[in-house]
């Protein structure tokens, strides 16, 4: 399923993986996974990815997607060594162009004395792991956020379209996700990171509906 907004189509492929293409053909993925890949698009402009954990970066995911003049960009804590193609490394807090396209990142993790800890007390992701990423394509702001809880600097953040994971345990929950999408202002929310495996399934259906009565536009897409 494809969602369109102000000239841009969104498709979320499975889990985390987002597709985006803009009215003008640039085609941009999120953290491209090639276990929900039906096959190898290769129509890539722009790969952005987040994190390393194997559901986030995966050179395979990249390759299927990915043509000869595409332009990746990892979060610069990722060890990128295995891909073929050369790497633009996105800060931890910062600002950046890609092929045009320019990208704010900020730090996503789980709070160390928050819910989203181990069975040991840690972080599933730890400060310094991770980056979300405000990505601004002709004139409309889309905020990924990536794996991490609501955090005191995410709430100066504003976007057009904010896409979040509600599924919870490693990430926030839908809950903490509603009352992030009520800081963010969006006029759209399109989720993801749930359903995908036993811990984070969730109740989208509910986590919509809790939006929706505060005027805010959900699709389970």
């Amino acid at each position: 399923m494809t969602v369109e907004y102000d000239g841009l189509e969104f498709e979320r492929l499975g889990h985390a993986s987002v597709r985006i293409e803009t009215d003008d053909g640039t085609v941009l993925y999120v953290d491209p996974w090639s276990d929900l890949l039906a096959d190898e698009p290769g129509d890539a402009d722009v790969v952005l990815v987040t994190h390393e954990d194997f559901d986030h970066y995966d050179p395979d995911g990249i390759e299927a997607v990915a043509a000869s003049e595409t332009t990746v960009a990892a979060f610069e804590g990722v060890d990128t060594s295995a891909l073929e193609t050369d790497v633009l490394e996105l800060p931890h807090e910062g600002e950046a162009t890609v092929d045009g396209i320019d990208v704010e990142t900020m730090p996503a993790y789980n709070e160390p004395d928050g819910a989203h800890v181990d069975d040991d007390g840690n972080p599933f992701h730890a400060e310094g792991d991770g980056i979300g990423l405000l990505v601004s394509l002709e004139g409309t702001t889309v905020f990924l956020p990536s794996d991490s809880d609501f955090l005191v600097h995410h709430e100066s953040v504003t976007a057009n379209v904010f896409v979040p994971p509600i599924g919870g345990h490693f990430t926030m929950d839908r809950h903490e996700a509603a009352d992030f999408a009520r800081s963010v202002d969006p006029d759209l929310v399109l989720p993801i990171h749930y359903d995908t495996f036993d811990p984070i399934e969730t109740d989208a259906e509910a986590f919509a509906d809790d939006l929706e009565e505060d005027g805010v536009q959900v699709e389970l897409f």
